[in-house]
């Protein structure tokens, strides 16, 4: 490209190799934004049998559960149970909620799916998660300083982010964090560092905090008191598979949202990178800031088809199980650009994580990042 053609036609992005002009940028978000177009002038009742079924499959899955936990001293029986109740908070906190709450289903006009008043079986209060998620996250994708979710304030995933001999023990509070998950999401907002900072309210902090602390005692209450006590002198069993199923939904919710946002090739920007951003250098950022995970139909659902989450990032409020409909388009329309489509099993997808957690441990020196 010439020098008079530059003038015209400026280079904006340029990273591992590829070079957009600006006019390439915004051709490649025009065929994302037709994209989203096509899919959301077509949602009918396909769809909505869809999340139907989910639901009915989900709260299914409760009562079986719950009632083969009143079983528990029966080994059998708590087995089941646990992996019944476990496979149901999956579904409500992932391909429910996680999805409701984004409004995917708000279209439907039906009240126990609209995002404005679903609450989820989580400790983490809806009106906070929207924030924190639906905005902040997804506002502002994988951009350091800005986007909470990288590291959720305790752990470095960026070369752009200062090192601390602190984050030499994160591949240990790494798994401590997978465990109880649900109880990070539930403080995530409460950005205790700009509290600190004098960046925010301590008024707002307190009003924030009893918001969390009724959502907890509500949860708390739920699954290890009430659902006890009603089962007698199996409590013990029914507490434990309680107890379980949490741990198995946290463990999967942060293998998923981990293996979405921080294996090795998902890529990290700066506030610089974004200023007047346009529209398709935002679709950029969600394609490149982005990991999908390869598997079968139960596999998607499970996940809450955050395994699709390259096309998650793109379209937010897309009908979920439109995403593996568009995924081949949006890998080709990528790939036509020279863009990374970030896509593997899971086994190998986590490995990268992993090995991400492990180098950001320790010292080193700042990615070499072009602007966008």
């Amino acid at each position: 490209m010439n020098a008079n053609a530059e003038m015209i036609d400026p280079v904006i992005f340029e990273r591992k190799g590829t070079r957009l002009t600006r006019s390439q940028v915004e051709a490649f978000g025009a065929e994302i934004q037709a994209l989203r177009d096509q899919v959301m002038a077509d949602r009918g009742a396909r769809d909505a049998r869809y999340i139907r079924r989910v639901v009915r499959a989900q709260k299914g899955f409760e009562v079986a559960g719950r009632g083969l936990l009143f079983l528990g001293v029966l080994p059998p029986a708590w087995l089941a149970g646990t992996a019944l109740l476990s496979l149901s908070k999956i579904l409500e906190n992932m391909e429910i909620g996680h999805n409701v709450m984004h409004a995917q289903w708000d279209w439907l006009g039906d009240p126990a799916l609209d995002s404005s008043t679903y609450d989820w079986d989580n400790t983490c209060p809806a009106e906070q998660w929207k924030h924190s998620h639906n905005y902040m996250h997804h506002t502002y994708t994988n951009v350091v300083g800005k986007d909470r979710d990288v590291g959720y304030g305790i752990m470095r995933m960026s070369d752009e982010q200062r090192w601390n001999p602190i984050y030499l023990f994160q591949p240990v509070y790494n798994w401590v964090l997978a465990g109880l998950f649900q109880w990070g999401v539930a403080l995530h907002d409460l950005e205790v560092e700009k509290v600190l900072k004098g960046e925010k309210s301590w008024s707002e902090y307190r009003r924030q905090r009893r918001l969390i602390m009724k959502k907890v005692r509500k949860q708390v209450a739920k699954d290890y008191l009430l659902f006890p006590l009603l089962a007698g002198p199996f409590a013990p069993w029914v507490l434990a598979g309680n107890l379980s199923a949490n741990l198995i939904r946290n463990l999967w919710s942060y293998l998923i949202i981990f293996c979405g946002h921080f294996t090795e090739d998902a890529q990290m920007f700066t506030e610089q990178e974004i200023e007047n951003e346009s529209r398709g250098q935002w679709y950029l950022r969600q394609l490149l800031g982005s990991s999908n995970l390869e598997g079968g139909p139960i596999f998607h659902i499970l996940s809450g088809n955050l395994s699709h989450q390259i096309e998650h990032h793109l379209f937010p409020d897309m009908p979920s199980n439109r995403y593996k409909e568009v995924a081949p388009k949006v890998r080709e329309i990528a790939e036509r650009y020279g863009l990374n489509y970030n896509s593997g099993r899971l086994g190998r997808q986590f490995g990268t994580v992993l090995k991400r957690i492990h180098r950001l441990a320790l010292p080193g020196r700042k990615a070499d990042l072009a602007s966008a």
